[in-house]
């Protein structure tokens, strides 16, 4: 696995930064520079209008006012450029984050579908989506290093070699403990957050639980709330307790740490005295110095403490972000798929992430161009497995999947979605308009109200409204029955314009006959397509070309209804008892 060192992750997130930042960035750390040098210059400032004042006499007061005159202008200088720093700090932090995470976005619509199928998987997605906010925190912080805290610790060490050439070495070594300190908290967070990915989409599924307007009826009725608050407290309590476990080590270790630190300091104003007493150095540079020997201790703290210490534990985080950014995308050539060479299945296997049992396994079938089949079997036969194959959503262990003469293993997934439509069985419920939610199926025309119009007909919507009326009680807007969705959904997948189409049983909230009735519309739709439905109701399969049976991820039976019905079998065995719902 690849390694992401915290120095590769600082120049990767600091060329992110700059790039997205434009002129701002660069505005921001030009004003960094600015400040850091005003701030070592005002040390010397102060010395030199120390020593003026110790050896002006009262009647030379004026000789005082040029050196007060150039610190007050430093010290003016770095307030406006601290002032301005911040300004478009904020204004470049705010314009990027929005931008990291859509960059998230995209590159999780680029990877390989059956990943989503992983836990492992989602367990990173959890982790990288943590790490999004912080990419503008750590290049921020590793730009100051260099623009600010460099540019200020070589001024004002070479200053106070020049006075003592023990003070700067007293001042690093003060701090070493720290370093080394804030260093081994790096795995220890990275392991934390590591533990607490799962957790944390865990307890985010039963908030929703709880809260979402798509669970709290059946939570209410069943009483099931106080189950699920139970189970979003405990989970959320496991994370807390793991967090506070490590947070409470890391404290730990930075008061041993600070005391280490401040005896350090003490050393540094003994070195100090002792130079001054000495004669080595001046009033003026004793007084300089000791202004600013707490201002540099601060500085050191907030750099290893603080900034380092936050950039440390986010490092992990940020690792998860970078390992998922740089995970391996659909890839193929594209191309158009010629539906009159049809969809053809060669000995095609398929495991999901994680199971040891084949979801569909040795399967080999053939769609002509034009042709409608039905594929049936019991609930986990392999059916929706097998469309997925089909429709190059996942690409196959083993065989091969053309479609339209395109080999799926070989066409990025981008040349067959583009002519193909589906309408799958736990289809979205959007929270838009009516017309949006039948049209966002095509986004590459323009909305045509009478496509949607003819769509929610042929699909039976039964929806007496416009189609700007907003589908969410949460927005104002309306409700639909589970019947009146699935219409809209079905009305979704014919909106599209496409060469192949799949009904992946997105009726089972509408009655047997009336599903009939629908699929008869569809396949008349469907004319000149290669077309499949996927239903576990056998009258609605009497409609197609032809039927698939399959069990267990096989196909077991291959025909037309009649011929189905007259050999003894599955498929005549599911008709035996679904019969009586077609019987009028």
């Amino acid at each position: 696995m690849k390694k992401y060192g915290v120095f590769s992750m600082a120049v990767r997130t600091s060329g992110m930064y700059i790039r997205e930042s434009n002129w701002y960035g660069a505005m921001e750390h030009i004003f960094s520079v600015v400040t850091s040098l005003a701030g070592a210059g005002m040390i010397i400032a102060t010395q030199r209008l120390f020593d003026t004042a110790a050896g002006a006499t009262y009647g030379e007061f004026w000789h005082v006012l040029a050196p007060l005159g150039v610190l007050v202008m430093l010290a003016v200088i770095s307030q406006v450029a601290n002032g301005l720093e911040n300004f478009f700090t904020e204004a470049g932090f705010i314009r990027n984050e929005g931008r990291y995470m859509q960059r998230f976005q995209m590159k999780l619509s680029r990877i390989p579908a059956k990943k989503f199928e992983d836990t492992a998987f989602l367990d990173d997605v959890e982790k990288a989506q943590e790490g999004v906010s912080t990419i503008g925190d750590f290049a921020i912080v590793s730009l100051q290093f260099i623009t600010y805290y460099a540019v200020y610790f070589v001024i004002v060490g070479a200053y106070l070699f020049w006075l003592s050439p023990l003070l700067p070495i007293v001042v690093i070594i003060s701090f070493v403990p720290a370093l080394l300190g804030q260093i081994a908290q790096i795995k220890v967070f990275a392991e934390v957050e590591e533990q607490n990915a799962p957790e944390r989409r865990r307890y985010n599924y039963y908030r929703r639980a709880i809260a979402d307007r798509e669970f709290y009826k059946e939570t209410r009725i069943l009483g099931a709330f106080r189950y699920f608050h139970r189970l979003f407290s405990q989970t959320l309590l496991d994370v807390t307790q793991k967090v506070w476990r490590t947070e409470r080590k890391a404290q730990t270790i930075r008061l041993v740490l600070g005391l280490a630190t401040f005896a350090g300091l003490g050393v540094s104003l003994y070195l100090l005295f002792n130079a001054t007493m000495s004669g080595v150095i001046t009033i003026g540079a004793f007084a300089a110095v000791l202004a600013s020997l707490t201002r540099i201790f601060y500085i050191m703290e907030e750099i290893i403490m603080m900034n380092m210490g936050t950039t440390l534990q986010e490092a992990g985080n940020l690792a998860n972000y970078f390992r998922l950014m740089d995970m391996e995308e659909v890839s193929g050539e594209m191309g158009t798929p010629d539906f009159s060479h049809g969809i053809k299945a060669e000995g095609v296997g398929f495991t999901y992430p994680g199971r040891s049992e084949a979801a569909v396994s040795d399967v080999s079938l053939t769609i002509q161009s034009g042709e409608t089949i039905a594929v049936v079997g019991e609930n986990g036969a392999g059916k929706s497995t097998l469309v997925r194959l089909l429709t190059g959503l996942y690409v196959p262990d083993v065989g091969k999947v053309t479609v339209g003469g395109l080999d799926t293993k070989n066409t990025h997934p981008a040349s067959i979605s583009g002519s193909t439509s589906a309408v799958f069985q736990n289809f979205q419920r959007y929270k838009m308009t009516l017309g949006n939610n039948v049209a966002i199926s095509d986004t590459t025309d323009v909305v045509s109200e009478a496509r949607i119009t003819a769509m929610l007909d042929v699909a039976e919507a039964g929806i007496a409204h416009s189609s700007d009326i907003m589908l969410s009680p949460e927005f104002d807007g309306i409700d639909l029955s589970g019947g009146q969705w699935q219409r809209v959904a079905i009305a979704r997948g014919l909106y599209r314009y496409n060469g192949f189409i799949v009904l992946d049983e997105p009726t089972a909230a509408i009655d047997p006959l009336e599903e009939a009735r629908l699929y008869g519309q569809f396949k008349r739709l469907s004319e000149g397509k290669c077309a499949i439905i996927i239903t576990h109701r056998l009258g609605s399969a009497k409609l197609a070309d032809r039927i698939v049976v399959m069990e267990k991820g096989e196909i077991v039976g291959e025909g037309t209804h009649d011929e189905l019905i007259a050999r003894p079998g599955k498929y005549a065995d599911m008709w035996e008892a679904q019969a009586e719902w077609y019987h009028e």
